[in-house]
């Protein structure tokens, strides 16, 4: 009885957020990382997006107005990381507030000798545990486009999301056991380390100078550069490449064109 039900309820909603063919063709020609992979993971691809755009509620952050193709294009990406890992990774969150451009955030940290200090940080996106997901419309857009290092922000802070699912973002996501889990701690540390300790004039890989933040950091735009740049990837991180493919389940370097 539950199986039938579950199964009724996603009909319903492929049905309530059928996202149209036109629609649809315009987000993948928009964003073509999204078309490297088989027709089967495509038609996946498109029932999860519309199955995300109906759990989750989209609101316009200072009057801006979310239409649909706004809608699908955040979905689609989003959806990425979870095609083969299921939407219920995305079950702590319900919001998604776009805003025109990056955020300006009053920011504040205690130096060694207890000062606080404040400061403003711009964002062009923000996952918060428990939503919602901050993400700004011109960043978005931007990530439509060929980057050197990858860039694409809904993956990013997705890939947050993610991380957030067993506590606060630390650049360790949920693992099968904690054999997995120690394995990938050590590997990502020591990688860490590496990209931290690269030459000054070394600016030029895959991966945006934004990841030597910290560890979750690096994480996030590790994953931006899987699904982006995924031929790159595997020539400049192999090893982390192949922690990737294993923790979502997809080899899109399989699929991308050279």
């Amino acid at each position: 009885m539950l199986d039938w039900l579950r199964r009724r309820r996603r009909a319903h909603a492929l049905r309530r957020r059928a996202i149209p063919q036109g629609l649809w063709e315009h987000t993948l020609a928009q964003y073509p990382f999204l078309q490297w992979r088989s027709a089967q993971d495509l038609t996946a691809l498109r029932e999860t997006t519309a199955l995300f755009l109906d759990a989750k509620e989209f609101t316009g952050a200072h009057g801006l107005r979310v239409d649909d193709a706004m809608a699908v294009a955040v979905a689609a990406q989003a959806c990425v990381p979870v095609l083969h890992l299921g939407l219920a990774c995305y079950d702590g969150f319900v919001g998604v507030v776009l805003h025109a451009d990056a955020v300006v955030a009053p920011r504040e940290f205690m130096d060694e000798d207890g000062v606080v200090h404040a400061y403003e940080e711009e964002l062009s996106g923000e996952a918060m545990a428990g939503g919602p997901v901050m993400l700004s419309w011109s960043d978005v857009q931007a990530g439509s486009a060929a980057h050197a290092p990858a860039y694409n922000v809904v993956i990013h802070e997705f890939a947050h999301v993610l991380d957030m699912q067993d506590g606060p973002a630390n650049g360790v996501p949920r693992l099968r056991d904690r054999a997995t889990r120690a394995h990938w701690q050590r590997t990502w540390a020591l990688a860490y380390d590496q990209f931290c300790e690269r030459p000054d004039d070394a600016f030029d890989g895959v991966l945006d100078p934004y990841a030597e933040e910290s560890i979750e950091e690096f994480f996030a735009v590790a994953t931006e550069a899987f699904f982006v740049s995924p031929i790159r990837m595997t020539r400049e991180w192999p090893v982390l490449y192949a922690q990737l493919r294993n923790l979502y389940e997809q080899d899109p370097a399989a699929h991308c064109p050279v």
